[in-house]
């Protein structure tokens, strides 16, 4: 399952972000914009963006985060596999297993999923 991280030009930018990287995704309940937001943060960087949630804004075969919103509980994480302008496509993971094992498997620093 893939999902679109929008809004980074208003943080960071997207130049640092690279396939393989991991991503935390937060649901931010008390957003007064948008009730199903999740915000996309990077250790140690902090908060990168927002998941797409609308229509004009989530790519062609990925999830809005109001299809995801409901499908975990507070956060959950996915990898970077294409940075395209502004916008970064994250493949979700469900569970902290998950994210270990492939982490292993690429031999890259771990950071766990909290």
């Amino acid at each position: 399952m893939y999902i679109a991280i929008t809004g980074t030009q208003h943080y960071y930018g997207s130049t640092f972000l690279k396939p393989g990287q991991l991503v935390h995704l937060i649901k931010d309940p008390d957003n007064p914009h948008d009730q199903e937001a999740i915000k996309a943060e990077v250790i140690p960087i902090g908060k990168i963006g927002y998941v797409a949630n609308s229509a004009h804004t989530v790519p062609k075969g990925c999830r809005s985060a109001g299809r995801i919103y409901d499908t975990f509980d507070h956060n959950i994480c996915g990898f970077v596999r294409f940075v395209v302008k502004d916008t970064a496509i994250v493949e979700l993971v469900p569970s902290i297993e998950e994210v270990y094992i492939i982490k292993t498997m690429e031999d890259v620093s771990f950071s766990p999923c909290r």
